[in-house]
């Protein structure tokens, strides 16, 4: 009976040590498991005479009892200190300033907003948005927008050539402008025509002001009255809207382009100070984009006759009128994903530009 006691008062202490649930587990085990030290016990009453065994079995049973007692007794303090150091870990302190929703946290990029505000004043006008996808056939990028083969802009210092097809050959590219969805609006549609046309464009090139990826919007008119003189109207009425001002002077200066004859390149009324561009006034001039009109070889290649119908386009890079008007200084921090960046030139996600209220609100 003495090693019974010294049994009881061993398993006892461990239990009481037991630090965690598993601890506990293993003491029970070691106790009342199937070659546990108690079990061991039980199991020996067999052997012994029926008076040894009645006297050897009560106490024995008495001790398995006692032992089972104080390991759900400890089990149960285990689970309420477990909780306990969960709940302390988890508290959420309500005290704390409660964040702001995202709606009065997140920002509209520059780009997405001003990508808005054209749209906004274009369909003022009357014109609809088309869209193409950012893969193009070598003949909607190029030929039918009457590019001859050898053309510089054909180049692979140029544009982004991909593998060659495995069926045909054929060398797809990202498209280097958003003419082909022009393309696109005239071989689907029948004149008269008036869209935009928004969207992610790609060339080789890297610097403070030029991406490998960008944006333009082209716009296109061809109807059977469309002249150079509505052309000028509408990027004009286009300017002031956009910059918000009530007047600003234009200059249309000689260029070339294959898709368009007549060719120009637009210069904006605008005055320079201290690091700041001011438009609609002042004696400096900026370049803002290109436009013409339709090349008649365009028409033909889209199924459209030029005897019967002209057409006029343009086309600026969306990036650089939105540096232009609000004053960004690098075409790079667009694509930074700086969230300082976003917080500081970003827009009220409900800041929707309308030419009621104010396009940049």
């Amino acid at each position: 009976m003495s090693d019974l006691a010294a049994l009881q008062r061993e398993t006892l202490a461990a239990i009481e040590s037991a630090g965690d649930e598993n601890a506990l587990e293993a003491v029970r085990v070691a106790a009342l498991g199937k070659k546990g030290s108690i079990s061991a016990l039980l199991a020996m009453l067999g052997k012994l005479s029926p008076d040894e065994r009645k006297a050897h079995g009560a106490a024995i049973n008495a001790l398995k009892d006692q032992v089972t007692e104080a390991i759900a007794a400890r089990r149960a303090v285990l689970k309420k200190a477990a909780l306990e150091a969960q709940l302390k870990r988890e508290a959420l302190d309500v005290t704390l300033p409660v964040r702001m929703p995202g709606i009065d946290t997140g920002r509209i990029h520059p780009i997405s907003q001003v990508m808005d505000e054209i749209v906004t004043i274009f369909a003022d006008m009357g014109f609809s948005v088309a869209e193409g996808p950012d893969i193009e056939s070598d003949d909607y990028n190029f030929t039918k927008l009457n590019f001859p083969l050898g053309h510089p802009a054909r180049d692979m210092h140029d544009t982004f050539f991909l593998a060659p097809d495995a069926h045909d050959g054929e060398r797809k590219v990202l498209r280097t402008h958003t003419s082909p969805v022009q393309v696109r609006t005239m071989l689907a549609q029948k004149p008269p025509i008036r869209v935009i046309c928004p969207g992610r464009t790609y060339r080789r090139d890297a610097d403070q002001t030029h991406t490998p990826m960008f944006h333009q919007v082209e716009g296109l008119v061809v109807d059977q009255s469309a002249t150079l003189a509505n052309l000028k109207w509408v990027l004009e009425e286009f300017c002031k809207a956009f910059f918000e001002v009530p007047q600003v002077g234009m200059r249309f200066r000689p260029s070339f382009f294959p898709f368009t004859s007549p060719s120009m390149e637009v210069d904006i009324q605008c005055r320079r100070s201290g690091g700041e561009i001011r438009f609609g006034e002042g004696a400096d001039w900026l370049e803002i984009l290109g436009c013409g009109m339709v090349h008649p070889n365009v028409l033909l290649n889209c199924g459209i006759d030029p005897e019967t119908y002209q057409g006029f386009a343009w086309g600026m890079g969306l990036d650089r009128v939105a540096m232009l008007k609000y004053g960004l200084p690098d075409l790079r921090d667009f694509f930074d994903g700086d969230l300082r960046w976003i917080n500081h030139y970003g827009f009220e996600p409900l800041d929707i530009p309308t030419l009621a209220g104010g396009l940049s609100g």
